[in-house]
């Protein structure tokens, strides 16, 4: 049960980590300069910002999830 959490949580953050990247910059600063790698691999779609914030949101939920299943075990 133990090493499936650690991969669950491994994987999870790894996801969370890309979905972040692949979203584009929401303001015109210096985050709107630098936009994010989704818009270099996939174009600027509307669509595929809210397809990222969705599943950066659900994989949120499952490393959070993960991680405190296995604060709970330990």
């Amino acid at each position: 049960m133990k090493i499936a959490l650690v991969i669950l949580l491994s994987l999870s953050s790894l996801g969370l980590i890309v979905t972040v990247l692949f979203q584009s910059g929401r303001s015109a600063g210096l985050s709107g300069a630098i936009s994010g790698v989704g818009e270099s691999v996939f174009g600027k779609k509307k669509g595929m910002d809210e397809l990222f914030a969705k599943l950066t949101a659900a994989l949120a939920v499952v490393f959070m999830l993960s991680s405190l299943g296995l604060t709970m075990i330990l």
